[in-house]
């Protein structure tokens, strides 16, 4: 398969950080073979984290780790029997284009920065799409999620009005075969609660601090921003905040979603939370091979 630049990505991934807002995308690659209903590369994407998604969808529960679970490796949990939430997250695309980002090879060809090579899954993972937070209300204090690498994909259709209700974005990619990555407007990425990474360590066994049982928020940035580095933004500038995103989007206001969460004091392997009765069973399976991580 032929190696294609993405010299623009996401609908104009590069914006200059003087400060426009030009999305003009100057080398958009025809999709490959695998596309199944076009892309829709006019315009911007509009990424939004659905809350209700991860209200209804989170449960506490223990746990066993192995050494060989990559969550556990990448996350810098010790092995072992732990107390965690579980919890879901969907990041919708309400724009009018398509979240672009294609095959993961060609960012690490052109060392934008956008991709890493995760060594345990033997595959790229996507840097910084998005960042979990479990924060105490009362004290502010905040613990990071075992969740370090992201695929991007249209997962579920999301009716908002906006698309056409037809998805284009359905391979990860690895170093063997090309991926083909993105969000399609109107379309939906989920992660669901048994991925390796979808959790919080409540016990101290990721060198955190132990959670105490209590009433939390989940909370969730989709393209978070961050300070610009010297010499600017290198892929997207919100005007309005001065900050920088990975992703170039029309509104930047609405990337984050939060959801309450109750941590009791003694969960047995069933659980406790809207998902406690649920038969699903974490396998390595699902930390190794799921397209989350």
């Amino acid at each position: 398969m032929r190696t294609i630049p993405l010299a623009v990505l996401s609908l104009g991934f590069l914006l200059a950080c003087s400060g426009e807002t030009s999305t003009e995308a100057r080398s958009v690659p025809e999709g490959p073979s695998l596309v199944k209903n076009g892309q829709d590369l006019t315009g911007l994407p509009d990424l939004i984290v659905e809350s209700k998604a991860t209200q209804n969808n989170w449960v506490t529960r223990v746990e066993d780790f192995p050494a060989s679970f990559c969550s556990v490796i990448e996350g810098d949990v010790e092995p072992g029997t732990h107390k965690v939430i579980r919890f879901t997250v969907t990041t919708p695309n309400i724009g009018d284009a398509d979240v672009f980002i294609g095959n993961p090879q060609d960012h690490i060809d052109l060392n934008d920065g956008l991709f890493e090579f995760a060594t345990c899954h033997a595959h790229y993972h996507f840097q910084h799409y998005a960042t979990y937070q479990l924060i105490d209300p009362a004290t502010g204090e905040v613990w990071k999620s075992a969740k370090r690498g992201f695929c991007m994909l249209d997962t579920d259709p999301y009716n908002t009005g906006t698309g056409d209700g037809t998805w284009n974005y359905r391979s990860c990619g690895s170093t063997t075969h090309a991926g083909f990555q993105g969000i399609s407007d109107g379309w939906a990425d989920t992660y669901v609660f048994t991925l390796g990474g979808q959790f919080f360590v409540l016990d101290g066994g990721d060198g955190q601090p132990v959670v105490p049982p209590g009433t939390y928020t989940i909370r969730v940035e989709v393209n978070p921003a961050y300070d610009p580095p010297p010499g600017g933004c290198p892929l997207a500038l919100d005007t309005g905040t001065g900050k920088c995103h990975q992703i170039a989007e029309s509104n930047y206001a609405n990337n984050v979603g939060e959801a309450t969460v109750i941590i009791t004091d003694h969960p047995g392997r069933s659980g406790y939370g809207p998902l406690k009765n649920s038969p699903n069973n974490v396998k390595q399976s699902d930390e190794v091979e799921h397209k989350g991580n």
